[in-house]
Formats: structure tokens, C-alpha cells, sequence
């Protein structure tokens, strides 16, 4: 049911700002988006100055990030269900005031149940919000604009992670962990006054939103929570010293990760019969682009947080750069792929999105393989070299990946596999973190240095070489899966 005499629905606002509106929209969804994203990375920072704030051990000021980490990965899941109940304003505004009122909260806590608490509301927040612009820009934008569209939302977006901790740096040593928190809160105050202008009130379709539609499938939603909480915590204790507990949560983990794909196909079987609908919509996989979308985006989300945790540790481990140097040295690189994802997403309106992400995934791994040619005795020069060439990579897969996912897929699908691509690329992203150091602790071991320091400075250095050969052969064979990925064009019709 549309609702074309209300002034705040799709309709209604197309009506009065035109052919304009989809742009405004976007541009007010990438300031929230934004909010979402640095809440998200720029929270390392101040870990050390909280750890000693609060009198916090290395197992519970880990949960500061494993926390917000869980609370968005499974949150993405409820977006479809939860635009479909309220629609596009409601929801987005709600996540607005969540991320505000977790960087008040956080910022003024003297309690650290508090600061998790806010840092939970905040993870919630963000996995709710991120799935929702793929969405606007699949079904709002016509084919010969969606390239575009992303690649000015992606630059947008990677412009709060690229900026926020060379600011993030100075604002803990001027004023102390608060301060980051309150980051948060002039982005989500912005993103509200413009969500009243231009969010539609409608759900997606264009269609009224119903209120009194299906409930959410709460038992699934439990079913992912608990298997994702496991995961993450099993992976953290691969590197500890007891292996028992890893094993016995990573079975735990997997067999909740099997009992929720059974019950979600149950669902989805027993929707022909009036029950409510599943959580995830498993016929998104039924999509070959989509199926070989995923495979990528798991192996992206690996490759992306696995090297964003590996590259300050080789950088300051391995070669001796000082903390201070290596946030000034990588932030002209964080510049560059928000340029690169802006000039790539104007290429993807007129190129196979399979195309550049097969680039995009051969210059990070080849980005990777290279870093052992960098030796401190011989300049810097090649390690700038090769990290602006991973970054290039990443610009080249950040805007084509969903399109290429997505695109000829059924628009009432479009909001489910926006999630479940998001999902996944999440859980890409946790294990890529625990992979990457449980294999630099295995081969500093067999080396005979301990990750604290000690032991011969080559020896430390061919450990961390021989990581980002591992990194680079599981980017590489995500090939195998881009060049799968039809990347057909997308209809014309908006909604």
C-alpha cells in the first residue's frame, strides 16, 4: 500500500525536491553512515588510555572492541524486518539517537559496565544503518547512476576511518579517551536535522510501512547471536594458551551457525503457510552473483581487517617506526582510496563490477606478496609503495562489490542480500583479525621472538613476511570467486 498524499513518503518528497531527492537522500544516509563507521575505528586509540583509566587486563578492555563487534555484525541481519515494520526514517533516526546517546553516555561514564553498555548501543546502531544505503542506491538510482552513487557514498564513508584516528591521536592526548566518544556526537546531531528533510517515512518499495506485519524471528536472531559471540570469542582464544576452551566454543559456534541455516530454511518453507518470515532470506544464495559475491565479501572483510591489524604491528615491530609516525604515515593513504573509490564508482556504471573487483583483489594480494621486498636498510619508499597499491586494490573493490552482487537480483530481495553481504563481510573481518595473529604468533615462535620483543630483528621480520604471504594467497583465491559474478546491469526503473 503506497501512501502518496503524505508529504514525508518517497513519493511525497520526490514530488517536492525531484529528480534531486535521491542525491540529498544519499548524501544524509553518508553523514549517518559516517557516524556509524568512525564509532566503529576509532576506538583503538583510546584503548590504552581507558585500560588504565578503569585498572582493566588485556581479556576485558578487548571487549570494548569484540562488544560493539557482535552487537553490529548480528544487528545487520534485522535491517529488512525492521525497515518493513517502520520504515526508512524511523529506523535510521533511531540509530541516530542511539549513537548519540552511547557517545554521552560513554563519554561521561565512570563506570566500565557504562561504557560498554554505550559501546554496545553504539555496535547496534551502526549494523542496522550500514546495509541501508546499498539498498537506497539499488533501488532509487537508475543503472547508469548507481556506480556513481557508491563510489561518492564510499569515498564519503572512508574518509571517518582514514581521518578520524591521525584526529583521534591528538584529541586522547589533549583530553583524555573521553573525547572519542563525544566524536560521534556532532555527526549524529547533523544526521538527524537532515533525516527529518529528506528520510522518506516509507519502508522500501515505496510502500507504507506496516506496524503490524510479521514479527521478527526472534529465535533465529538468538540462533546468530549466540553462534557469532562464540566465534569471535573462540578465535580470541586460539591465541591464548588454553586450546580446550578455542575448540570446544569453535564446535559450539558451528553447530549454532548449522542449527540456525536449518531454521531459517524451515521458516522459509513454512512462509507458504502464513508463518513469519525468516531472519535471513536463504534464497538470496540461489543467485550465483550473490553466492559468489559473499565469498568475496568473507574474503575481502579477511583481508581488509586482517591487514588493518598486521601493517601497524609490522610497522612497528618489524621495521622500529614509532606509534606517532606510523598514524601520520598511513593517513595519506586512507586519502587515497577515498579518491580512488570515487573515480572507480563512475566506472562501474560503464564496466562489468565482476572486472574491477577481480583488479581491485589482484592489486591487494599482489600489495601483500610484495612486502617482502621492504627491508629497513633500504628506505621506506617500497612499503608507501605497496600500501598506496593495496589501498588502490580496495578502492577498486569497496563500490563494485555490491552492485556486482546485487544487481539483476529481485528488488524485493535487495534489502535481505544488502544484509547478509554485510553479515558476512563482518564475520570475514573477525576471523581475518584472529588469522592474522595467530599465524605472526606461530611463525615469531618458530623464529624464536616473542611478539613483545627479543630475539633477532630478521628473524622478526621474515615472520611478518611470511603472514603477508598467507594474506596475500587467501586475497588471491577470492579470484576464483569475482570472476564469477555476472554484474549484469540493473533495470532502469526506480522505485
Amino acid at each position: 500500500m503506497t501512501a502518496p498524499h503524505d508529504p514525508h513518503s518517497l513519493q511525497g518528497l520526490r514530488a517536492r525536491y525531484g529528480v534531486r531527492h535521491r542525491w540529498l537522500l544519499l548524501y544524509t544516509l553518508m553523514l549517518g553512515s559516517m557516524a556509524a563507521v568512525m564509532s566503529s575505528t576509532i576506538m583503538n586509540v583510546a584503548i590504552p588510555d581507558m585500560s588504565q583509566h578503569f585498572t582493566l587486563g588485556q581479556s576485558r578492555v578487548q571487549w570494548v572492541t569484540s562488544g560493539f563487534m557482535v552487537a553490529m555484525t548480528v544487528s545487520m541481519l534485522t535491517t529488512p524486518w525492521l525497515l518493513a515494520r517502520f520504515g526508512y526514517r524511523r529506523v535510521y533516526e533511531v540509530c541516530m539517537w542511539l549513537l548519540l546517546g552511547g557517545g554521552v553516555v560513554g563519554g561521561f561514564a565512570d563506570d566500565f559496565t557504562l561504557v560498554m553498555a554505550a559501546r554496545v548501543a553504539e555496535g547496534l546502531a551502526a549494523g542496522v544503518v550500514q546495509p541501508i544505503p546499498a539498498i537506497i542506491i539499488l533501488r532509487a538510482f537508475d543503472s547508469n547512476e548507481q556506480g556513481r552513487a557508491s563510489g561518492l557514498f564510499g569515498m564519503g564513508v572512508v574518509l571517518a576511518p582514514a581521518i578520524g584516528p591521525s584526529i583521534g591521536g591528538v584529541l586522547v592526548d589533549v583530553f583524555g579517551w573521553r573525547s572519542i566518544f563525544f566524536m560521534v556526537v556532532p555527526l549524529a546531531l547533523v544526521a538527524l536535522w537532515l533525516s527529518r528533510r529528506f528520510v522518506p517515512t516509507t519502508a522500501p518499495g515505496g510502500v507504507a510501512a506496516n506496524a503490524e506485519g510479521d514479527g521478527l524471528d526472534w529465535v533465529g536472531l538468538a540462533l546468530a547471536s549466540a553462534s557469532t559471540l562464540m566465534l569471535l570469542n573462540g578465535l580470541v582464544q586460539l591465541r591464548g594458551d588454553d586450546d580446550t576452551v578455542a575448540v570446544v566454543l569453535l564446535a559450539a559456534a558451528a553447530l549454532g551457525m548449522g542449527l540456525f541455516v536449518a531454521w531459517q530454511r524451515h521458516l522459509l518453507k513454512a512462509r507458504r503457510h502464513g508463518q513469519r518470515r525468516p531472519l535471513m532470506n536463504l534464497q538470496v544464495f540461489s543467485h550465483r552473483s550473490f553466492a559468489m559475491g559473499a565469498l568475496v565479501a568473507f574474503t575481502y572483510g579477511i583481508a581488509l581487517f586482517g591487514s588493518t591489524y598486521l601493517l601497524p604491528v609490522y610497522m612497528q615491530m618489524g621495521l622500529g617506526l614509532s606509534p606517532s609516525y606510523i598514524g601520520a604515515a598511513l593517513l595519506p593513504s586512507g586519502i587515497l582510496l577515498a579518491l580512488t573509490i570515487a573515480v572507480v564508482g563512475r566506472l562501474s556504471d560503464r564496466y562489468r563490477p565482476a572486472v574491477l573487483v577481480s583488479l581491485g583483489l589482484a592489486l591487494l594480494a599482489l600489495s601483500f606478496a610484495l612486502m617482502p621486498t621492504v627491508h629497513p636498510a633500504s628506505g621506506l619508499a617500497l612499503l608507501w609503495a605497496w600500501v598506496i597499491l593495496g589501498r588502490i586494490g580496495l578502492g577498486f573493490i569497496l563500490p563494485s562489490l555490491n552492485l556486482g552482487s546485487m544487481r539483476g537480483m529481485p528488488k524485493a530481495l535487495i534489502p535481505q542480500a544488502s544484509s547478509v553481504i554485510g553479515f558476512v563481510r563482518m564475520l570475514g573481518g573477525a576471523a581475518g583479525v584472529s588469522v592474522c595473529a595467530i599465524v605472526l604468533e606461530w611463525r615469531l615462535s618458530a623464529a624464536g621472538v616473542s611478539l613483545l620483543g627479543g630475539g633477532h630483528p630478521a628473524a622478526s621480520l621474515r615472520a611478518f613476511n611470511e603472514t603477508f604471504l598467507g594474506l596475500a594467497a587467501i586475497t588471491a583465491l577470492a579470484l576464483l570467486a569475482a570472476w564469477r559474478m555476472a554484474g549484469a546491469p540493473a533495470a532502469h526503473s526506480k522505485d
